[in-house]
């Protein structure tokens, strides 16, 4: 869920580098060892993006095959796992900003681990129900909320303010093929071995991300000190810069339009996908998957493209792509038109990579490292803020005009969405860096998921 400036110039009366601290803040690192702990860091969400896409499937699974929810329940549950950007998301970010984030990384990894762990020994003890459920959805959305806000703000400490597109890339790459597997894994997990053992199984994930979090030797700088401004004024001060800078509020205007659509179409997904459509959880899971593959391309050509026709140009001209093919959705069935649900996906996921990639590097560039984390915070309350309420309408809408007609309808507001940034002064610009109108005009102070979409934008 820290930005790295440049090494201070050199200081006679400081002491020699070579006799410093290697692991201390601010002492010059070690290639070697600044590209090793980059691929802990890489590692880790290695683990946690499997971890995330199994449990994307088989939380869902668990509600509608062992627990028999109905559509407004997977509404609700779906709701839940979201919930905690809307309640906690802008306090969380000045918490953060308080602490280190690997430690708050680190704590959510084992917080998840519990939570995952509880599914199966509450499904042994005869006491796992839909209300059961949606609490541990709920904790599980809390830890993500934290993890995710520490995790955004953490990255620019490892790779610096020139970097953070193609880490970010490197990100989504792992993200993408992480969660190809994780799908059918789940999917076909859930068959042979049950959707609560599934979930308990998948506790190891948060265990190993644990692991590689806690091998990474570089320190952090020492967080700012929150002075006498408090809580409430270190969350009006995240809120102000994101409400004085003009092109941050126009991406976050489409993120949640884009977020409320998506969000309300993923939470009757499996539904649709085994009860209307009738297919088994393993074919829904390795479906479900397969999107997966157009994100991994979307995450590849997303420095190319953005080098080609401008990062500003790409924020927009992505979603206004591939949105439409989201209209394909509602036409799958069990024969070869499950095809086209798959490349639907995939082109969503493209799309949404796309777009996550440049409007995060574009954010964590622009904000001030002592802002990162509640800037953070309140863009994800704001953009992840609207996933709860669109879960629970996707589950009310399936519920009262059927679920092929509910998936027509989010189709359709996804397709439209992009033509909030279409229609706007971003339309002109190709990059950030000045050569375009609005570029540094008008911006406020200098100025960042999972995505619309799974992502940040999903966020």
């Amino acid at each position: 869920m820290s930005d790295g400036s440049a090494p201070s110039p050199p200081n006679p009366q400081a002491p020699d580098p070579a006799e410093a601290d290697p692991s201390a803040p601010g002492t010059p690192q070690d290639p070697r060892r600044t590209r090793r702990d980059f691929r802990l860091f890489l590692s880790s969400h290695v683990s946690n993006e499997v971890g995330g896409a199994v449990t994307m499937v088989a939380l869902p699974l668990t509600a509608v095959v062992l627990l028999d929810a109905t559509p407004l329940e997977v509404g609700v549950l779906a709701a839940a796992e979201q919930a905690a950007f809307l309640l906690l998301g802008l306090p969380a970010g000045a918490w953060v900003d308080r602490m280190r984030r690997r430690t708050v990384m680190m704590a959510v990894d084992a917080a998840r681990l519990l939570l995952l762990a509880s599914v199966p020994a509450a499904h042994l003890l005869g006491v796992l129900d839909v209300p059961v459920l949606v609490v541990i959805a709920l904790l599980l959305g809390c830890a993500q909320l934290f993890g995710d806000v520490a995790d955004h703000s953490y990255l620019p400490s490892l790779v610096g303010p020139d970097r953070l597109v193609r880490g970010n890339a490197r990100l989504e790459a792992v993200r993408s093929a992480s969660g190809f597997a994780g799908p059918g894994i789940a999917g076909t997990a859930v068959q042979v071995f049950g959707a609560a053992g599934t979930l308990g199984a998948n506790a190891l994930t948060a265990l190993t991300s644990l692991l590689f979090l806690g091998a990474i030797r570089t320190r952090e700088p020492d967080p700012a000190p929150a002075g006498q401004v408090g809580l409430a004024g270190q969350i009006r001060e995240g809120v102000a810069f994101l409400a004085g800078h003009r092109l941050l509020r126009l991406i976050v205007l489409e993120t949640a339009l884009i977020n409320l659509f998506m969000s309300a179409l993923f939470a009757i997904e499996v539904l649709f996908l085994t009860r209307t459509v009738g297919l088994p959880p393993a074919v829904v899971g390795w479906m479900m998957a397969g999107a997966t593959l157009g994100a991994l391309g979307g995450a590849a050509v997303t420095g190319r493209l953005a080098d080609a026709v401008g990062q500003a140009r790409l924020i927009w001209l992505s979603p206004l792509v591939t949105t439409p093919f989201g209209l394909l959705l509602p036409l799958a069935a069990p024969d070869w038109r499950a095809g086209l649900y798959v490349l639907a996906s995939a082109v969503l996921a493209a799309g949404t990579v796309c777009y996550n990639i440049c409007q995060v590097a574009y954010r964590q560039r622009e904000c001030p490292p002592e802002l990162l984390g509640r800037m953070t915070a309140t863009i994800r309350t704001i953009v992840w803020g609207v996933i709860p309420v669109s879960a629970l309408i996707g589950g009310a809408v399936a519920e009262l005009a059927g679920v092929r007609e509910a998936v027509a309808v989010f189709a359709a507001g996804m397709a439209v969405s992009p033509l909030v940034l279409v229609f706007s002064p971003m339309r002109r610009m190709r990059g950030f860096d000045g050569d375009g109108p609005l570029a540094g005009a008008g911006d406020g102070a200098d100025s960042r998921r999972q995505g619309p979409g799974k992502g940040e934008g999903a966020p």
